[in-house]
């Protein structure tokens, strides 16, 4: 396969309306998108799991490109995966591929995984970080971890957008899945305000708390 016979294919599936909707969306004037949906760009990088390397040496003209290196990337078991993370991780630029790029086998390779996370903390870019904490968000908000987590948010810079957002949401859902302990460290006031804010609106808007746990949240407000 050629980059150039990739993309005639990707064009085939794209969507004008769609690419000035999601280029919109993303917030980065510096990324071109051809307009192809996700479902179809899933679908096209399943085909190509088995021509990974030559993928991620095609050049990243395109969101959908890169969308579909990291997705091939995360479909590979785990000792495929693991050799390639870092190169995947140096591809984000935007919200959407981050939080799209959710590797499974990250899940029966927890502990080995959370090294990377840290290491993706101290980057200094504003997409490793938000890596880092849509992961924890995705695969390790359990018990055994929470401290973990608890421990990195106490830390985490998020002066950044993207990564204030991620430690919102993060603390959200620690909130559903573990309200008590959660509401222990929101009183503690270990975050900045926009942070603690936006993480009670967020946990507010899901229909996994009660009523009166939202009305208690709301009330911490800062």
């Amino acid at each position: 396969m050629r980059y150039q016979e990739l993309l005639a294919e990707l064009q085939t599936f794209a969507d004008e309306s769609y690419r000035v909707f999601h280029k919109r969306l993303l917030k980065n004037d510096n990324i071109s998108v051809l307009g192809v949906r996700v479902p179809q760009l899933r679908k096209t990088a399943k085909k190509y799991i088995n021509c990974v390397d030559e993928l991620l040496s095609f050049p990243d003209d395109y969101y959908e490109v890169t969308f579909i290196k990291l997705t091939a990337v995360s479909y590979l078991k785990w000792d495929g995966f693991i050799k390639r993370v870092d190169a995947c991780v140096a591809l984000i630029d935007n919200w959407a591929t981050c939080d799209c790029f959710t590797p499974k086998c990250i899940a029966k390779h927890k502990d080995e995984f959370l090294p990377y996370i840290y290491k993706y903390l101290e980057n200094d870019d504003e997409f490793y970080k938000r890596f880092a904490l849509t992961t924890l968000l995705h695969f390790f908000v359990e018990e055994k971890y929470f401290k973990a987590i608890e421990d990195i948010l106490k830390t985490v810079d998020t002066e950044k957008y993207y990564v204030h957002m991620a430690a919102a949401w993060l603390i959200a859902e620690l909130l559903i899945k573990n309200y008590n302990d959660t509401v222990g460290f929101l009183k503690g006031n270990f975050t900045d305000k926009k942070t603690h804010n936006k993480a009670i609106q967020k946990a507010c808007e899901s229909f996994r708390l009660t009523a009166e746990q939202k009305t208690y949240l709301k009330g911490l407000k800062l």
